[in-house]
């Protein structure tokens, strides 16, 4: 078997060409992608960084910790509280503390002299200190924090320059490469919750890369931010936990465990969370695109064979020997195959890696690990997929009788076997009724990425099997009007598209894919993304809105107090927060939460209230939404606050669910601490509008903060914002996109060198050789255009059942048809059908159509 299978490969090299270029192609990508999705597990090991050098730390616990039937459970604080001044004095005798207080602290540096246009030769002039009040304006102000200078040798930080603070109109600060070129001497505005104020630089240090820092003297740093955040002890740790006692809700901290008290000690792993998603899914899509194209590369191989199978059933060989040389034959081709995507994926990673840090859809500092594994699982999977296509493949052609194994060598018919049938069914039964129970079950389950990214493989598998069948009826509608033009071009193309259905069927298999794939993922973004806009249209009657613009910063307090005596406008002020549930005595949830005061927020805000009131809303109660396992108004729930507190409230209303975004509503009393992060404002009814607007941005600009009108806001937190998510999604399509150029290359380079005959015949018959190429570009885009239509099926439905979805959750949005990244699909995919078909065709036409027309297969 292994002679006949090395002889069969010398003989029809062409289509084994074509296979081992898909499958080497469809490995290297499932490798590449696996290294680096490997790389994603574990995030660097950090040691402590702002507190370094400190023995022992002492912090409020930042951590929930719930005992349930089945163990502890922990959840994160949102707003972890302060050290406490008593907890300071009885610490401050086992040794010297050092209070640590972290506040921001923004700085608008001075205009430097590169920022003039050059007049002659580069000279320097000499640098004077700047007036504050002619620098950048605050909404170019360096974004940094504040910290007591006494604190800075924990980490430790060393002066580079200058000296310490020691009035308080002094500071010290932090350089980087790329940052405000800050130096002592100069004089910057720095904008603090206690306000704006000019500032001398007196000192800097080296920045130590976790954050850019503005050092003040002890006492203004207290003055600025009263609580203490945290607090370095030099004492023995054994001590200073005997004197907190057990519940003191305090951590003290030392050795690595330091490390939980810099700033954001989890960035690491969580900048990993988003592209370990974008590496799943495209692993995901990859292993899925490129078994398909495989497989189908493999079905049209081995269907191309069938006159040869049929003369080696004449000849007297048996099924079970034809089965076990088409196997032979794909496991050779699927281990040579395999092993050459591996070195490409091995080769590719490092590629793949360094494209993503340029996106930014990877840290920095994101590098490929050492792991082997993903190499191994896609050598097997190649050859597994290799394996299974042909056999799958050749079940039919070692079942079939020697004479019909000649006769439907001609034309395809009975291309839909009982087994084939069957599994069409089942696969489309599933595709459709999985979405027909969670509409009934779990509307906003179908909203979750892994959802709308599994669920068109489903349909896109069932539409595949059925190709075979619905590309005659397809390829019919798509040449009616071509066949009724003048001339025989449209219908020999639509007869050859019916006589060829697996060729047609080969190449519209990929398009049906990358379609389906392209439509359902771009559309689906889309669609969510205008459906959020639509809740934010919906539920904002604000005029105004104001946000810190800046994620984890609150408001300037200074503009608070401003925007809350406007006259003439309502102000509604809210705190994002969070309040964590037990549900079923075994699982912490966290929601999003925002603390507000009830008569303002009804006054800017239509929320999709279903039960109760929001005017119930008090300090004794919560309003929740549809997702909560409790939901009846008037019963009441325990939640932690974000700060750690156990509380019981009552529920006053409930909201519908939408898109995930209508999270629970507070009062401030239950805000954990937060402080104010939005604030909007709705002109009173027969106010001047204008008035208002010059007040807010009167305080705007005195304070640095930006005041948007709620066009302006929408427009900010609209459709097609996320630019992160459409890049990691045009790299999920690209590698999509790029299995099906292969796929659409092989396959019909494969095709149009077994017409050969045919193409002679035509030139016979009197067609000249720019007509017969005319006519093999045209099949060629019928056979996209029959992928293209089938593809689009399947990206109606899926799209049709996240409207659905929707609409049951109580958005009322439109449908996003991507239909611009469909032309170029589909536009993409009939230029290279047409010029694959072309350039083989056209090489064999300068042979002489007589000697084509008796050549033997």
């Amino acid at each position: 078997m292994l002679m006949l299978a090395l002889s069969g490969m010398r003989t029809r090299w062409i289509t084994f060409v074509g296979s081992f270029v898909a499958l080497a192609l469809g490995v290297g990508l499932i490798a590449a992608t696996g290294l680096a999705l490997a790389a994603t597990f574990d995030a660097p090991e950090r040691g402590p960084e702002r507190f370094a050098a400190a023995p022992v730390v002492v912090r409020a616990a930042d951590h929930l910790r719930v005992d349930t039937p089945t163990g502890t459970r922990s959840k994160p604080l949102d707003h972890p509280g302060p050290v406490g001044p008593g907890t300071a004095d009885r610490l401050a005798a086992l040794g010297r503390t050092v209070a640590d207080r972290t506040f921001p602290a923004d700085v608008t540096a001075p205009r430097t002299d590169t920022e003039e246009p050059p007049t002659g030769p580069a000279v320097k002039k000499p640098r004077t200190g700047a007036d504050p009040r002619k620098s950048r304006t605050g909404q170019d102000a360096e974004a940094r924090v504040g910290h007591p200078w006494e604190v800075a040798t924990a980490a430790p930080y060393r002066l580079t320059s200058g000296r310490a603070p020691a009035a308080p109109g002094e500071v010290v600060v932090t350089t980087r490469p790329g940052g405000a070129p800050l130096r002592t001497g100069d004089r910057v505005l720095v904008r603090t919750p206690a306000g704006n104020a000019p500032r001398t630089v007196v000192g800097t240090v080296a920045g130590r890369g976790f954050e850019d820092a503005v050092f003040f003297t002890d006492d203004e740093a207290a003055r600025i931010s009263p609580d203490i955040d945290a607090l370095v002890v030099h004492a023995d740790a054994t001590a200073v936990r005997r004197a907190l006692g057990p519940d003191s809700g305090m951590d003290v901290l030392t050795g690595h465990d330091r490390r939980r008290a810099d700033p954001d000690p989890d960035r690491d792993a969580r900048a990993l969370v988003s592209v370990n998603a974008l590496l799943g899914t495209a692993a995901g899509i990859t292993l899925f695109v490129s078994a398909a194209v495989v497989a189908s590369t493999f079905s049209f191989a081995v269907a191309q064979r069938r006159r040869e199978f049929g003369l080696l059933r004449t000849a007297g060989a048996t099924p079970g020997q034809i089965r076990r040389t088409v196997c032979a034959e794909a496991v050779l081709v699927g281990v040579l195959a395999s092993a050459a995507g591996v070195g490409l994926g091995a080769g590719a990673a490092p590629l793949l890696v360094g494209r993503m840090t340029e996106a930014g859809l990877a840290p920095p500092w994101f590098a490929l690990g050492d792991a082997s594994w993903p190499l191994h699982t896609a050598f097997w999977t190649g050859v597994f997929v290799a394996t299974a296509g042909a056999l799958v493949s050749c079940h039919r052609a070692g079942r079939t009788a020697p004479t019909e194994a000649l006769r439907e060598a001609a034309v395809d018919s009975r291309v839909m076997p009982a087994s084939r049938w069957a599994a069409a069914v089942l696969v489309l039964l599933a595709g459709l009724g999985l979405p027909a129970l969670a509409l009934a079950v779990d509307p906003g389950d179908l909203l979750g990425r892994k959802s709308y990214i599994t669920r068109p493989m489903l349909l896109v598998v069932g539409f595949a099997l059925l190709a075979p069948v619905l590309v005659r009826p397809v390829g019919r509608l798509l040449t009616w009007l071509p066949a009724r033009l003048p001339g025989a071009t449209g219908v020999l193309v639509r007869e050859n598209t019916a006589a060829g259905v697996r060729r047609t069927a080969a190449v519209a298999a990929p398009v049906l894919i990358t379609v389906a794939l392209a439509a359902t993922l771009t559309g689906t973004v889309a669609t969510l993304e205008e459906a959020r806009a639509t809740e934010a249209r919906t539920a904002t009657t604000a005029d105004f809105v104001v946000t810190s613009g800046r994620e984890g910063r609150p408001l300037a307090p200074a503009f608070v107090e401003r925007a809350r005596a406007v006259e003439g406008a309502v102000v509604s002020v809210s705190r994002s927060t969070a309040v964590t549930v037990l549900e079923e005595d075994t699982a912490l949830v966290t929601s999003e939460a925002h603390a507000v005061d009830p008569a303002r927020l009804a006054a800017v805000s239509e929320l999709p209230v279903t039960a109760g009131r929001l005017s119930d809303l008090d300090d004794d109660a919560i309003v929740v939404n549809e997702e909560w396992l409790t939901t009846r108004v008037g019963d009441r729930v325990t939640v932690w606050l974000g700060d750690g507190r156990k509380a019981s409230l009552r529920i006053a209303a409930v909201l519908a669910t939408g898109t995930g975004d209508n999270g629970v509503y507070v009062t401030r009393r239950n805000a954990g601490g937060a402080g104010v992060d939005r604030i909007d404002v709705k002109v009173a009814e027969g106010a001047d509008r204008r008035a208002v607007a010059a007040t807010l941005h009167t305080a705007g600009a005195a304070t640095g903060t930006r005041v948007t009108t709620r066009a302006e806001w929408l427009a900010a937190n609209g459709p097609g914002t996320n630019d992160q998510t459409r890049t990691g999604l045009r790299m999920i399509l690209g590698i999509a996109l790029l299995c099906t150029a292969t796929a659409l290359a092989n396959t019909l380079v494969m095709a149009t060198s077994d017409r050969v005959r045919d193409l002679a015949v035509l030139r016979l018959a009197g067609a000249t050789a720019p007509q017969v190429l005319r006519l093999v570009a045209a099949e060629a885009v019928v056979a996209v255009g029959v992928g293209a239509v089938l593809g689009g099926v399947v990206a109606a439905v899926n799209l049709l059942v996240v409207w659905g979805a929707l609409v049951l959750l109580g958005v009322m949005s439109a449908v996003v048809v991507p239909w611009g990244t469909l032309g170029l699909v589909v536009a993409a995919a009939a230029l290279l059908a047409a010029v694959s078909a072309v350039l083989p065709a056209s090489l064999a036409l300068r042979t002489r159509p007589v000697e084509l027309a008796g050549a033997r297969e």
